[in-house]
């Protein structure tokens, strides 16, 4: 998946030759097509210094506008909705289903949204294949889900049933197993001195929630109970 960091990605985006952009906050390199339009009148006052009236403080920061007043008469829906985009994917990617909901949030009509995620797509900042696998990678790794929990939450996120298939597949089944050891190990650090069968009905519960069958979450819990009575340091 292309990032915002690409700078070929970001200029395919936009139609340009290859030239650097600078998307940090502050003064860019190059503007992008549509930037003066998207941002409103204000952008295209002169640079100098604004005069100041005695007796006037600076006036207080305001946030964007919302809903309608987002696609007020001088704005570009184009530009608005290339700048939502821009703006949600800054950071960490997303899938097309998501972003296709923040768009109808902010009032984008539905053909100008249609064919900037068709654009975002062509240049690669919408990816849902490699959204699925990094969506699966990270939670699956890092909160120990299973795949069931995992089919679910990206059928959340709106990716298509054969591209989660895909992710999920890079899940082994060895893996899955050693992800719910680790759970009970963990949560069994809380539970010392606790009645076996209340034990049992507690992890078996944990595990269920994370999307474990039931015969895993018994095998798995059992025998790391057994396990942790037959050490003699415990």
């Amino acid at each position: 998946m292309a990032s915002l960091s690409d700078p070929q990605a970001v200029a395919d985006l936009f139609g340009v030759a290859h030239e650097p952009i600078n998307l940090a906050v502050g003064t860019p390199e190059r503007s992008a097509p549509g930037a003066e339009e998207a941002a409103g009148p204000s952008a295209r006052r002169g640079s100098g210094r604004a005069r100041r009236h005695p007796g006037r403080g600076r006036r207080s920061a305001e946030p964007p506008p919302e809903g309608d007043a987002d696609l007020g008469p001088e704005a570009d829906p184009v530009s608005v909705g290339r700048k939502i985009l821009l703006d949600q994917l800054t950071g960490r990617a997303r899938s097309r289903a998501d972003l296709a909901k923040k768009l109808a949030e902010r009032n984008v009509p539905d053909d100008v949204a249609l064919g900037l995620l068709d654009r975002f797509e062509e240049v690669g900042l919408i990816d849902d294949a490699a959204f699925a696998r990094e969506w699966v990678a990270q939670r699956q790794e890092g909160r120990g889900l299973a795949r069931r929990a995992l089919a679910q939450e990206l059928r959340r996120k709106g990716i298509d049933d054969e591209l989660a298939r895909e992710a999920l597949d890079t899940v082994e089944e060895e893996d899955e197993i050693e992800a719910a050891r680790l759970l009970v190990q963990r949560k069994l650090r809380s539970m010392r001195g606790l009645d076996k069968q209340v034990a049992i009905r507690r992890l078996v519960g944990m595990l269920a929630r994370k999307g474990y069958s039931s015969g895993v979450s018994f095998r798995v819990v059992r025998e790391e109970l057994d396990a942790d009575l037959a050490d003699p340091e415990l």
